[in-house]
């Protein structure tokens, strides 16, 4: 009897205990959080943060330039009007604007600007709750600093994200006062349209890369989502989150914020509605229809502006419709713009020389979406004269330039330059080859490439190319080259 009754308690109390025990695991795991998250977070941020400021700089002593240019000229045709057009001192603007980018520390974020970026938003809450709540990294090797850093380096990136916003609206507002100006100037007109398309891709080049910026910051990675992952399982986050997230600041959030069901803390469709109705409710019969009709017309504006933007082959966000076509390379980093690659070449045997195959290693700098250029080198193995001497051996090296220019859809215009270097073998015993080990290639002709969704490659490249310099080497080498490419 007493075995049954501690059995009935053991089961009764086991099911009490599971949840406890669950949680205790999530929070050791949230406590063994490796260092390297935190210094990951704060070297993307400040990394971020440099690049922008710089770039932001780079724009705006641009357009100083082109003011003062501009200055000089509306003086010298009427003083009056041109000091009424710069009255208020539009350089020493620029500068404020570059002083305060430069500057340490950050500012009370009160706009995320013109998107809702999710993982920027539950990042910024993540940092934060573990900063207030310190005392779950007691016994790690964590130190409190390196949060700190890690959200102070955040809220000061956002901070300047934030202040990119006032000086696109004011380089928009001085785009509109110039119109205006040289408008209303006919002697002015030839002129005015030059100044006005340097200024529309400024600025349109201007938010290109403050977007890309945010989405870079908008993209999480393994380490980052497995650590949200486990916060949202802590009740504690979840309840942080709803009051100090920045979408808790704009809507009311749901109760299963952070949940599967919550779609990581966004509200449901079902909820959405459920609070228009209810704010609807006192506006009469009439008041559903009404905003129906009004949310048609909104939809069929937006699916109209959506078609402009994917003709424009733009994204989201505050994007300026640009009238000219504009270059998707442009607000890359240099780092960014390289494609690194490999390729093969298989050349068969000719006189003393057995089969050879070219292993190559490039890497390509992107002009423009439509134009690339690059550097190389190759490494070139001896197969044996035949199957049935297989001989594994150097045959060579080589140095490699190239350009590829788009052509139509996926066929490119190829050419290069090479200096490859192939020893000459004594013919027999004393007896020296006639030859030169360094040998001059240029190469012109056509190349496909095709896209490809494979885990180390994203495109393959056919090459079909012509040596013209080949006739004048000694001995004459191959003038038909077939290349097969493989990008990283």
């Amino acid at each position: 009897m007493r075995i049954a009754l501690l059995t009935a308690i053991a089961f009764i109390i086991m099911p009490l205990c599971s949840p406890a025990q669950e949680g205790n695991g999530i929070i050791d795991k949230i406590t063994n959080f490796p260092s390297k998250l935190f210094s990951k977070i704060d070297k993307k941020a400040k990394s971020l943060d440099e690049d922008l400021t710089k770039q932001t700089e780079k724009y705006l002593e641009s357009l100083a330039k082109k003011e003062a240019k501009l200055k000089r000229k509306l003086y010298a045709q009427d003083s009056a009007k041109a000091a009424a057009l710069f009255a208020n001192a539009p350089e020493q603007k620029y500068a404020s604007f570059i002083q305060k980018l430069k500057s340490e520390g950050s500012t009370d974020i009160h706009s995320m600007g013109p998107e809702y970026l999710p993982y920027a938003d539950s990042l910024q809450g993540a940092l934060s709750f573990i900063n207030k709540n310190n005392q779950i990294l007691n016994g790690t090797k964590i130190l409190p600093a390196d949060v700190q850093n890690s959200l102070a380096s955040l809220k000061q990136l956002q901070s300047k994200l934030q202040s990119t916003d006032e000086i696109k609206q004011f380089i928009q507002q001085r785009r509109d006062m110039i119109k205006q100006y040289l408008s209303a100037d006919p002697t002015m007109q030839p002129y005015a349209a030059g100044i006005l398309n340097g200024y529309n891709k400024q600025l349109y080049y201007y938010s290109a890369q403050v977007r890309h910026y945010r989405e870079i910051l908008n993209d999480p990675d393994k380490m980052l989502k497995e650590a949200l992952a486990l916060l949202n399982k802590l009740p504690a986050f979840t309840s942080f989150m709803k009051q100090n997230s920045f979408l808790a600041g704009l809507f009311s959030v749901a109760s299963n914020y952070g949940s599967a069901d919550g779609m990581e803390g966004l509200q449901s469709r079902d909820q959405v509605l459920a609070m228009i109705q209810g704010q609807i409710g006192s506006g009469g019969p009439n008041a559903a229809s009404a905003i129906q009709n009004s949310l048609q017309t909104a939809q069929q504006d937006i699916t109209n502006l959506q078609n402009k933007l994917s003709k424009l082959g733009g994204g989201s966000g505050d994007m300026d419709m640009p009238n000219f076509k504009p270059s998707a390379q442009k607000t890359k980093t240099f780092f960014e713009r390289l494609e690194y690659s490999t390729n093969l070449q298989t050349q068969h045997a000719a006189y003393y020389f057995p089969t050879t195959t070219d292993l190559g290693l490039s890497v390509g700098y992107k002009l423009s979406g439509k134009s690339t250029i690059g550097i190389g080198a190759s490494y070139k193995v001896g197969w044996g004269s035949s199957f049935s001497n297989i001989n594994i051996s150097g045959q060579g090296a080589g140095l490699r330039s190239f350009m590829d220019i788009q052509m139509k859809k996926s066929f490119y215009a190829s050419g290069g330059f090479e200096y490859n270097y192939q020893p000459i073998p004594a013919i027999s015993p004393g007896v020296q080859a006639i030859g030169q080990p360094w040998q001059q290639s240029g190469l012109i002709g056509v190349s496909k490439i095709v896209s490809m969704s494979t885990k180390f490659f994203k495109k393959t490249k056919l090459s079909f190319l012509w040596d013209f310099l080949s006739y004048e080497q000694i001995p004459k080498g191959q003038p038909i080259k077939f290349r097969v490419g493989y990008s990283f």
